[in-house]
């Protein structure tokens, strides 16, 4: 159990830390300056390769050769593909897929 000023130094520790992170690049890169062409490059790569470290890291435990041969998981990202291709919304796309993997997963196989 910490103490009242262990959870305050605490609370303040995270709330310095977060705005730190935070604050930083807009010191560093502020709008009026072009940021340096590095910058610029992760900004444009890290997000799909990030993206597809999440898929690879999500599907390596997905046994192809014992039931139910990945059709869940193939059947739910079919799903987020056709519904990002439809209505264009990240939000909707990766919730109901995640939903109809659950419905799969719990109720089907």
């Amino acid at each position: 159990m910490l103490t009242a000023n262990e959870t305050i130094a605490t609370i303040l520790a995270v709330s310095l830390g977060t705005m730190i992170t935070r604050f930083t690049p807009f010191l560093l890169f502020p709008e009026s300056k072009e940021p340096p062409k590095v910058v610029s490059y992760l900004g444009s790569v890290l997000p799909p390769a990030m993206m597809g470290l999440l898929v690879v890291y999500c599907l390596k435990g997905v046994s192809l050769t014992s039931a139910p041969y990945g059709l869940p998981e193939l059947i739910s990202i079919a799903a987020l593909v056709l519904l990002h291709k439809w209505r264009h919304n990240v939000l909707l796309s990766i919730g109901g897929a995640t939903a109809l993997y659950m419905v799969l997963v719990q109720a089907v196989f």
